[in-house]
């Protein structure tokens, strides 16, 4: 999944990736070349007392140290922003692909983790990127041509290079082994860090009026703490490295100097070769230190691709057909033909065999018990969820079948939980019409009862709204939301129990306030109070996920037992009458 995800997203950076390759390699041969300049200025020049041979083969290298920063900073330069270009591009697609997914894509990954997966998983895979660029390319250069040179210096000393090479690989190999199902663990862990934060920030409220909060500081302490846990035990690992790098090193170093020191007193070395020997050799164990570095992000790495790769591979349940249908009439006519819905592998379905007309100019209430499937079945219209079984259509056109964008201009939703975007009044509204006016979103909000308390606010329509509307009351934020779908002046309207948070008075002046407006337009209205739907035109009972009863009020009354239970659980049968 890793090799797959950098080749479909770096692509279009190849020709700024052979250029970092080109830079590398004229750089890291220039840092080989310089050891053995170093060897010829002492053998040739200091140890014959040949000054110009010092000057001329000095300058020569300070050419040569200027080659290599020019070349290591371009490098670097073009590596970081192809790295950073690579992590924007990932984390656009990763965006689009949740922005496409339905309700249960959604459900099924869960919020935290498709967060982490956006932010923390792509900045791993990203820092690949930028080392990659940075070290990976110059290692295998170095180590390779290091033991060229050394050999070129001195083979005498050869024995040395077979053996601490492939100790320290060795040694850094057992500890990498152990490391990777830790980085495994690890970003599981943060999920469940994500998830817990998430929920007690979201449920702040509830935690604080159920005098919860030491349970949930306790339950964030334990997810806390298996993130800490797992992090020291990758880290403790981490930390032998060095250790045995230095190790290594130090020890390679003494027996250079040491065998090194044998060969020169037997004539067989000259103690510039030496130097450049002793040079290489530490090159060499650099490059495959630079080679752990890499071989330690890797796993990780590939855990994050993994992730990432299934937010991207994973398809829309609600997909938007290869051949919409563009030529629709107008009006907003929406017709439940033996519509039914079942989640995967649920032993019951949610909805069955739904029949009813929505008409245009006309009011279309549902009403039911708790989990009858009233959410489910307006949420099928804009597709948040497709049919299972049978169909949903607007103006005769299957909804499966109509290009999303053109659909979506035909609905004003009002969604159960009405949720407020970080910004202003005015900036919420305009989501219904970016190009409303500053009248028109007057209008909404004298509609939606709620010109009263924006005037009241600060700035008025440009007073701030937090994340979520969370500086508002339930009660203010339903009307702000009524107010953002009648700016946009739909054809079909669905308010899905959104009049729950206001007081009856408010209820009956923004229904009676609505009749104008809507007068033309489709309505569907889901609620739980028998006031607020009792004038629509059409009533439909749902029960267990079916309809139980169509009609008026009145024939209900008569006719359905269902709806009475309903009537009689808020009001009297004589009243509702």
């Amino acid at each position: 999944m890793l090799i797959r995800l950098l080749r479909t997203h770096l692509r279009p950076y190849a020709r700024q990736l052979w250029l970092v390759v080109v830079l590398q390699t004229v750089g890291t041969m220039a840092a080989l070349y310089l050891p053995s300049l170093n060897a010829d200025i002492i053998d040739q020049g200091i140890a014959k007392g040949d000054t110009p041979y010092i000057l001329g083969a000095g300058g020569w290298m300070l050419l040569v140290t200027l080659v290599q920063i020019v070349c290591s900073i371009a490098a670097v330069w073009y590596g970081a922003r192809t790295a950073m270009s690579f992590g924007r591009d990932v984390r656009a697609a990763v965006f689009h692909r949740v922005g496409g997914f339905s309700a249960r894509e959604v459900n099924r990954f869960g919020a935290p983790s498709l967060i982490t997966r956006n932010t923390n998983d792509v900045q791993q895979v990203q820092m690949l990127v930028l080392m990659s660029c940075t070290m990976l390319v110059s290692a295998p250069i170095m180590c390779v041509g290091g033991v060229i040179m050394a050999l070129r210096e001195d083979v005498g000393l050869s024995w040395l290079m077979v053996v601490s090479v492939p100790v320290l690989i060795v040694a850094i190999g057992l500890v990498i082994i152990r490391m990777v199902p830790k980085f495994r663990l690890m970003q599981v862990r943060i999920d469940a860090v994500n998830r817990v934060l998430r929920e007690q920030i979201t449920g702040i409220r509830v935690v604080r009026a159920f005098v919860r909060e030491p349970v949930e500081t306790a339950r964030f302490g334990m997810a806390n703490s298996e993130v800490t846990d797992v992090a020291m035990r990758a880290g403790r690992l981490q930390a032998l490295i060095f250790p045995i790098v230095t190790l290594v090193l130090n020890v390679s170093s003494v027996a250079v100097l040491w065998f090194g020191a044998a060969r020169i007193d037997a004539g067989e070395m000259q103690v510039g070769s030496l130097t450049a020997f002793l040079a290489y050799l530490l090159q060499i164990l650099m490059a495959v230190m630079m080679a752990t570095f890499m071989a330690i992000m890797i796993p990780r790495a590939a855990v994050c691709a993994d992730r990432i790769t299934e937010v991207l591979d994973t398809e829309s349940s609600v997909a938007p057909p290869e051949r919409p249908v563009r030529s629709l009439r107008t009006g907003g006519e929406l017709v439940f033909d033996r519509a039914g819905f079942r989640y995967p592998g649920a032993s019951a379905p949610v909805l069955s065999d739904v029949t009813l007309t929505a008409l245009p100019g006309r009011t279309t209430a549902i009403v039911g018990s708790t989990g009858a499937g009233k959410t489910t079945l307006v949420s099928m219209v804009p597709r948040l969820f497709d049919v299972t079984a049978g169909s949903v259509s607007v103006d005769g056109v299957d909804v499966r079948e109509m290009d999303p964008e053109d659909l979506w201009s035909r609905i004003g939703l009002v969604p159960q939980r009405p949720y407020l975007f970080s910004g202003t009044v005015a900036s919420n509204l305009r989501y219904g019409n970016p190009d409303a006016t500053d009248d028109d979103l007057w209008e909404a909000l004298r509609i939606a009862q709620g010109e009263e308390f924006v005037r009241a606010m600060e700035g008025g329509l440009e007073a701030p709204i937090a994340q979520g509307g969370t500086d508002v009351s339930g009660g203010q934020r339903q009307r702000l939301a009524i107010a953002r779908a009648l700016v946009r002046r739909p054809e079909i309207y669905l308010f899905d129990d959104s009049f729950s948070a206001l007081d009856l008075a408010t209820d009956a002046r923004l229904r009676a306030a609505l009749k104008p407006v809507t007068a033309n337009a489709t309505v569907v209205i889901v609620a739980q109070r028998v006031s607020t739907i009792q004038d629509a035109d059409q009533i439909v009972v749902l029960e267990d996920g079916a309809v139980v009863g169509i009609g008026r009020h009145d024939e209900l009354l008569r006719a359905c037992p269902t709806y009475v239970e309903i009537v009689e659980s808020q009001l009297s049968a004589e009243v509702a009458a």
